[in-house]
């Protein structure tokens, strides 16, 4: 038994942060259809890498679209058409949750917004993901992540210092927007979906903007700027509260230290072979090490070139001081603890044989995550759905193919 089992979601997202949502929502044990377009379906199925088939044949599935849609049913619904409406509208009243990131307003177009499905399913948790929400003077943009990433403040404090070779602000490497705004969802949904089971019996609106979602995420160093009224610096892979906390070069490479306390730091110079720095008056607790950073790094610096990255993190992990390599995704996959925790996983695809996958990180103790579909070909599960949640003849489904509608 799944911790989901037996709620439906209908997902009408596309690309990302929808996606991403109901794709957790499937791994807890969710019934997920996910309704595409007929002929070119979600755009994420046109972008990124292709996958390969057994005899090593590229084939139309897509990295991007791979990565956010397991466990999932794909049927395709022309929603242009009022035939397609009536067939969304007809699944909306048997589902418990609706996903959808259209701009804001462009459902009511087509009667599928939350009033309309609301009005059919009272019960139905209705949660739309947009660029800027629903209200506001931005609504009724367009947006993606390197926006958002950018008005947020992210970029202003990601990357080195603008004197600094390379400096200048810099967008995080993957879209930490759409995926953060991703895990908003999953959690104003449960939230939503218990109120409406343990409370009221109704579902309700939830409006999700992206903006928001990464405005929020910033969490502590968005409340730097908010207590004092100063702009956060911009310190490379240094944190401008914690010292020393960044990356430092080593003779064959990088690691990352995190020292995260007195006691810490006390091992970590002995470990260097300076214990005399964690008694100099300067460096003494951590507030004095971040105020005192730019005379503390570069000694620090002076000690770590002379070893390799294993040898330093060996003996950081001897001593209890929190440090790790730089991988590539190589190590990643390789290492023993992301072995041992099962995080790459295969499933069998129909089209490409198997096909690797990033596993859930939750780890349940009595309904532990299941994952019993792989990521849909377009339209692969369109008549079995509706012959199952709506029971059309085929000659209804003969009809509806003619037409274009599915």
């Amino acid at each position: 038994m799944s911790s989901l089992n037996g709620v439906r979601v209908l997902d009408l997202s596309r690309v990302f942060s929808g996606p991403w949502a109901a794709q957790m929502l499937a791994d807890f044990g969710a019934d997920v259809v996910k309704v595409e377009r007929p002929g070119r379906g979600d755009d994420v199925r046109h972008q990124g890498l292709r996958a390969r088939d057994a005899r090593g044949n590229e084939t139309s599935e897509t990295s991007s679209f791979l990565a956010m849609n397991r466990g999932k049913r794909s049927i395709t619904i022309d929603i242009a058409q009022p035939a397609g409406q009536a067939l969304v509208r007809e699944l909306a009243t048997s589902s418990d949750i609706v996903i959808e990131n259209f701009k804001a307003g462009d459902l009511a177009r087509y009667g599928l917004d939350f009033s309309a499905l609301h009005a059919v399913n009272p019960r139905l948790v209705y949660c739309s993901i947009s660029g800027f929400g629903q209200s506001g003077p931005y609504s009724h943009l367009p947006g993606y992540d390197p926006l958002f990433q950018s008005m947020s403040g992210l970029m202003s404090i990601t990357g080195h210092a603008g004197g600094e070779p390379g400096g200048g602000p810099m967008r995080v490497g993957y879209s930490v927007g759409d995926i953060t705004a991703g895990f908003y969802a999953v959690s104003a949904i449960l939230a939503a979906l218990r109120h409406r089971d343990m409370v009221s019996g109704e579902g309700q609106h939830i409006d999700l903007a992206l903006l928001d979602a990464q405005v929020a995420s910033i969490s502590h160093v968005a409340m730097m700027y908010l207590l004092s009224g100063q702009q956060p610096p911009r310190l490379g892979n240094a944190s401008p509260i914690t010292c020393p906390w960044q990356s430092f070069e080593c003779a064959d490479g990088q690691i990352v230290v995190a020292v995260g306390n007195d006691t810490q730091f006390v091992a970590f110079c002995r470990v260097l072979g300076v214990p005399e720095l964690a008694s100099d008056e300067r460096f003494r607790t951590n507030p004095l090490r971040a105020q005192h950073r730019l005379v503390l790094v570069p000694m620090l610096a002076e000690q770590l070139v002379r070893r390799d990255v294993r040898h330093w993190h060996e003996a950081f992990e001897a001593a209890g001081v929190p440090s790790g390599p730089i991988n590539g995704f190589a190590d990643v996959f390789s290492d023993p603890q992301i072995v041992h925790r099962g995080m790459q996983m295969e499933m069998n695809h129909a089209a490409t044989g198997t096909v690797p996958q990033v596993a859930n990180p939750v780890k349940f103790s009595a309904t532990p995550v299941q994952y019993h579909r792989a990521p849909p070909m377009l339209g692969e599960h369109t008549e079995e759905v509706l012959r199952e949640r709506l029971s059309l003849s085929e000659a209804r489904l003969t009809e509806l193919r003619q037409k274009g509608v599915i």
